[in-house]
């Protein structure tokens, strides 16, 4: 019996792919398909190319978009720890010195019973 001409062919390792369906970059990433096109919509996507009616997105580009996440989400966290730093710098300002702030109300000193009958037979 005669062999069939896939038995021939070289049998190896796929080829590499080389850009992903967004499905695809979706389930790399671990994110839904609505939060892609939610960061899509904010700018916030990876490039995409069209191919025909597909859109596909290559693996350098979603390696570049991974770095910018990244750089985005260290940028934060060193935003968040300044803004929490200044708070606790304040706090103990405050805890040092607990003279009022200017701009602030001065509370109205209370008054003893003795100084409101004063304040009456007056």
């Amino acid at each position: 019996m005669p062999k069939s001409r896939t038995q021939f062919a070289a049998v190896g390792p796929p080829p590499p792919r080389l850009a992903l369906s967004i499905l695809e970059f979706c389930d790399a990433h671990g994110i839904s398909e609505g939060f892609y096109y939610k960061l899509k919509k904010r700018g916030q996507g990876p490039r995409e190319m069209r191919l025909g009616k597909r859109t596909l997105i290559t693996i350098e580009s979603a390696a570049e978009w991974r770095r910018e996440r990244e750089l985005a989400s260290a940028a934060e966290a060193a935003k968040a720890a300044a803004e929490r730093e200044a708070a606790s710098k304040a706090d103990w300002a405050m805890a040092e010195n607990p003279a009022r702030p200017e701009g602030r109300a001065k509370a109205k000193p209370a008054k003893s019973a003795r100084g409101q009958r004063e304040e009456i037979n007056a």
